[in-house]
């Protein structure tokens, strides 16, 4: 009964976190203008992944997408491919991971290949996590360099007003997100543990006699170490000096005398 509670547990968070990822990744106030000290605030800026809006003092809002790729900087492309592997990787675990649910039979699926599926499945949530979290935190340490060499700048020319951005709603949601699939892909592998039949994990190896077995009697003979010649000290009535019997001839025992 844990072992279902722990797998469907990890399956709805990282349900929720793949959502969280896939929201932040479409959101657009990754970076917001930083309105600390900003003579003009009849304007106010905003961008994300995939465009870059205004939004007037009279709530007008006018977004334009980035019409180019190579034109933006390598880093900002590279947050764009973590993001999006995250999300693949993510819908992919939760396909395999409806599939391996225990709750859900299909046919006669063993509990071995419902397990498979759960390790496979939290493998992929935890890859996932760790995309979206290295994606967030990537363009995060990009708004606090460019941050801060604005800063500069604007000191440095006080003629010159420039925009500064810090951070946007959607890095807080992607790092939640990442940590929420992270630890649904943990919950996932810790209940494949538990669906692994018992007779799986210890496999005893018996010995059968390859012919029929054969009861031998305790006899006279001297056990030998096995590296030296044996030498058998044969005594019994059989070995002994044959007695003569009554018509003068010499009885020898047969070999039925000994079983």
């Amino acid at each position: 009964m844990s072992v279902t509670i722990c797998q469907s547990m990890g399956f709805v968070v990282s349900a929720l976190g793949i959502g969280g990822i896939i929201a932040s990744t479409c959101m657009d106030q990754w970076s917001t203008q930083d309105l600390y000290n900003n003579p003009v605030t009849a304007v106010f800026n905003y961008q994300g992944l995939w465009r870059t809006c205004v939004r007037e003092s009279s709530g007008f809002t006018e977004c334009r997408g980035y019409f180019t790729i190579l034109g933006l900087p390598a880093m900002f492309q590279a947050v764009r491919a973590l993001m999006i592997v995250g999300i693949v990787l993510g819908i992919l675990g939760l396909l395999v991971c409806i599939f391996a649910l225990k709750c859900i039979r299909i046919g006669s699926m063993e509990d071995s290949a419902k397990a498979n599926m759960t390790l496979t499945s939290g493998i992929m949530f935890i890859v996932a996590g760790l995309c979206a979290i290295t994606g967030v935190s990537v363009f995060a340490n990009m708004l606090v360099t460019n941050f801060w060499m604005s800063t500069t700048n604007m000191y440095q020319g006080m003629q010159n007003v420039q925009n500064r951005y810090t951070f946007g709603s959607a890095l807080f949601v992607g790092w939640v997100a990442g940590g929420l699939t992270l630890v649904g892909g943990i919950m996932m592998c810790l209940a494949c543990r538990g669906l692994i039949p018992e007779e799986s994990r210890y496999k005893a190896v018996s010995y059968n006699a390859s012919g029929r077995n054969i009861s031998y009697r305790t006899g006279p003979y001297k056990v030998g170490s096995g590296y030296e010649p044996e030498t058998k000290t044969r005594k019994g009535v059989g070995y002994e000096e044959a007695a003569r019997s009554e018509d003068g001839r010499r009885s020898y025992p047969s070999k039925y005398d000994y079983v």
